[in-house]
């Protein structure tokens, strides 16, 4: 670790992973009540725990690219964060909005948490991914427009690299449309129509310009390969990711009343979203081989090469699986789109934030440059059993959804909705057993950092490694 204020994005990381360890726990909560429908009702209902599940993802990730943010501009701008002090601030009110509003979610009856936050003031609860209370949303703009102050003004007042200017654009952009949240018209098809620019814009738009940033400044530290060679690939991806993901957006427009054109639109341009995935693999493998210097963090590696990989599965061929109109008619709001999701998720920025905190917490916990072998040994197991589990998930889902598409869209006698749940229900079983598997690897993931070594010989291969690199 160069610069002191780096510090600050230790905080960041561990409140990442804890809120993603909470998200895993309801994950695994709603897919028992899948297959065991009053499974701890009424306690914490299936609705409730669909929101916890899903806000949590957005929480954890924003904590984690706001930690990476932190941990790379000052090395990339080759100075200290301004206003190291705000960041700290801003860390405390975001978690404990977050944890009143999870709090509330478990506690209050929605409605009654509409009426006690006023939500009647300015109306903008009850959307799917947007179920924060107004005053929650309010409290996330003041963060990230903190947030945006104190990375802009370092990478203002410190060098200018092409890492910093695309991650900077993408944290801009999620600050900018998430201001689409408190839009909430009464006409239902403006309001999904807007809806999708906070939703779609975030995941398939900007957040994968904060993906691109952070990988690249993983594989400069770790290949050694020139900049200019892996920011000119940066360039290209960055490019082709904002021409299809920005029209890309109509592939949700396809059945909420909104003009034919965009059957069109939605199908062209979504069918191009692979492209940069692709782009983005062979970028990763080809800096990976390129390489002039064996990094003594080989966890980081895998994990930012696993990125590119999976990223391109999920977000990539399960996103173009039913993403033409035609095709999309018959899936759409099926375990299929649950399938791609959870996929694409993990692939495009889970794994990124996990290859983040692989790579600088070490660092900030006082090691040379890495974990000790033994503990990347644990950690890689983790990457594995994860990584592998979530192949499962996807497969059990996506075979859930052709049989539902099939029974209850496409057969000539559709079945009705509860009876093809339960025809499907041997899938619910096989993909929560596979969350279980995936828990436990997220648990090894946790463990390895507390895994040190005993062996003088291997602290100092590391430290050797470290000076080369």
């Amino acid at each position: 670790m160069k610069y002191k204020s780096q510090s600050v994005a230790k905080l960041y990381f561990i409140a990442a992973i804890a809120l993603f360890v909470g998200q895993i726990l309801f994950g695994l909560v709603m897919g028992l009540q899948y297959v065991v429908g009053d499974f701890l009702f009424p306690e914490i209902p299936f609705n409730v725990a669909r929101m916890v599940h899903t806000n949590l993802l957005i929480v954890w990730l924003l904590f984690g690219f706001m930690g990476s943010a932190y941990y790379l501009v000052p090395e990339e701008a080759e100075r200290e964060l301004v206003a190291p002090w705000l960041a700290k601030l801003m860390f405390w009110i975001f978690l404990i909005a977050g944890a009143a509003t999870v709090a509330g979610y478990l506690l209050v009856p929605y409605a009654k948490l509409a009426e006690l936050t006023m939500d009647d003031l300015l109306p903008t609860m009850g959307r799917e991914f947007l179920e924060q209370p107004t005053i929650t949303k309010l409290g996330i703009v003041v963060v990230a427009l903190s947030f945006l102050f104190s990375i802009g003004i370092t990478i203002l007042k410190g060098r200018k690299t092409v890492v910093t200017l695309v991650l900077l654009i993408g944290l801009t952009g999620l600050a900018v449309f998430f201001l689409f949240a408190f839009y909430n018209p009464e006409n239902l098809v403006l309001d999904k129509y807007y809806w999708w620019w906070v939703v779609h814009l975030w995941v398939e738009g900007v957040w994968e310009l904060i993906l691109g940033a952070i990988l690249a400044f993983i594989l400069i530290k770790t290949t050694g390969v020139d900049r200019e060679v892996i920011e000119k690939w940066l360039y290209v991806i960055i490019a082709m990711t904002l021409i299809t993901g920005l029209i890309g957006t109509g592939h949700h427009y396809y059945w909420i009343g909104t003009p034919d054109f965009w059957q069109w639109w939605g199908s062209i341009f979504s069918a191009m979203e692979p492209i940069p995935f692709f782009m983005m693999t062979i970028f990763a493998f080809n800096m990976v081989n390129r390489r002039r210097r064996n990094h003594p963090n080989k966890a980081a590696v895998l994990w930012a090469l696993g990125t590119a990989v999976m990223a391109f599965l999920g977000a990539g061929v399960w996103g173009f699986l039913h993403t033409l109109s035609p095709v999309n008619y018959y899936t759409h709001g099926t375990q299929i789109t649950a399938a791609h999701g959870h996929m694409a998720f993990y692939g495009a920025y889970v794994m990124i934030v996990l290859a983040m905190v692989s790579y600088a917490m070490p660092m900030m916990r006082g090691r040379k440059a890495a974990n000790s072998p033994r503990s990347q040994v644990v950690e890689m197991w983790s990457f594995w059993l994860m990584t592998v589990s979530m192949v499962f998930i996807t497969l059990f889902l996506t075979g859930a959804g052709i049989l539902q598409t099939y029974l209850q869209r496409y057969s000539d006698q559709p079945i009705d909705f509860m009876t093809v749940q339960d025809k499907i229900s041997l899938f619910y079983w096989l993909r929560e057993i596979a969350g279980v598997v995936f828990l436990i690897g997220l648990v090894l993931y946790v463990v390895s950092f507390f895994i040190g070594t005993d062996d003088p010989e291997a602290v100092e291969k590391i430290e050797v490694d470290a000076e080369t690199a």
